[in-house]
């Protein structure tokens, strides 16, 4: 198993993320703040239903109750299955205390910038 970590951050805000080859598959752990598991995603690539020949990708999310972290957990599997063509688990625990809407907002694109990350360098394996 191979393993990468890095983090982004924002303000006070920063959300890390430790991705695990597991054979070809994606193990993506993102935290920030308050440790825990609140959600967990998960995708596999298929083809396209409305294009054939091209990939796309199903998932699953199970949302630990009182947890929001499904909002970003499912896109970003679905996303990462589709791109790099592989199982993809996302595991997500980000929690920080009365956030506002904005930074909500803020820390669900500091996920989304992790993706990018991801694709990137999991490309690579």
């Amino acid at each position: 198993m191979d393993n990468i970590t890095f983090s982004v951050k924002k303000g006070r805000f920063e959300v890390a993320a430790q991705i695990t080859r597991m054979g070809g598959d994606l193990l993506v752990v993102l935290s920030g703040g308050i440790g825990h598991i609140g959600a967990i995603g998960i995708a596999q690539p298929r083809e396209s239903l409305s294009t054939p020949g091209k990939t796309s990708s199903t998932g699953s999310v199970f949302t630990y109750t009182g947890h929001k972290e499904d909002v970003v957990v499912k896109p970003m599997a679905e996303e990462i299955a589709k791109r790099l063509n592989r199982k993809v688990v996302v595991v997500a625990g980000i929690h920080w205390d009365r956030l506002s809407a904005n930074e909500i907002e803020m820390i669900v694109g500091l996920c989304n910038t992790l993706k990018e990350k991801i694709v990137k360098e999991a490309k690579a394996w």
